[in-house]
């Protein structure tokens, strides 16, 4: 499975805000961003460039991209499964984005990050609908059971990230029941609900279709 094994703090640092990249690590004073809110690099403190045009639709995409935690093919085969999708693209690119198992378990509070959430899901401790589910990028549709496998419920980086998340609000969009590790997904995310994703997919659609 491809993934960004680099230094992860650079990467909010070049969008300028926050990606929740790191867990606890982000909601601290030793946050990147609190730290050096600057672009990363030799000359990141003189680097102010005006972006304008192409410039912006591509850190909106880089943004995306990066928030999830996906690479540039799995981002394009999720903008191309959106655009051959009956409504609005950009929401259909959300949603799909939001569906994906990985970042369920992180919106559940089982993971402190996306990263930390595709690790747990990938080790084979989430089932759906009561098979294990080991693909971090299945998309879980309503009415589909999320749970922790009863054999990892003591799993201390599962417990503990349960305890650290217990004050974060759940979504709307999906039922959880946290003493007995399970979840159940309502429906659909709207866009209106995701209002926590600073995004603007419009800017991601023009990139693409140009």
């Amino acid at each position: 499975m491809a993934r960004y094994n680099g230094p992860v703090c650079r990467l909010c640092r070049r969008e300028a805000m926050k990606l929740f990249l790191k867990g606890e690590r982000c909601f601290t004073e030793k946050c990147a961003i609190e730290k050096r809110n600057f672009p990363p690099g030799q000359h990141g403190k003189a680097r102010k460039p005006k972006i304008v045009g192409f410039g912006l639709q591509l850190r909106e995409k880089q943004k995306a991209k990066r928030y999830y935690g996906v690479l540039e093919g799995q981002f394009r085969n999720i903008f191309h499964k959106a655009s051959i999708t009956k409504g609005v693209t950009g929401d259909n690119m959300i949603n799909m984005l939001e569906r994906r198992l990985d970042n369920v378990i992180y919106r559940l509070g089982f993971g402190t990050s996306r990263n930390q959430a595709r690790q747990i899901v990938r080790h084979g401790h989430i089932t759906v609908n009561g098979r294990k589910c080991n693909i971090p990028s299945f998309m879980v549709r309503p009415n589909d059971v999320i749970e922790v496998a009863e054999k990892s419920r003591k799993n201390p980086t599962i417990v503990g990230a349960r305890d650290t998340t217990a004050h974060a609000p759940s979504p709307n969009w999906l039922e959880v029941d946290r003493e007995n590790f399970k979840a159940k997904v309502l429906s659909i995310p709207r866009r209106d609900e995701l209002v926590q994703i600073q995004l603007n997919e419009q800017l991601i659609v023009e990139l693409y279709n140009k």
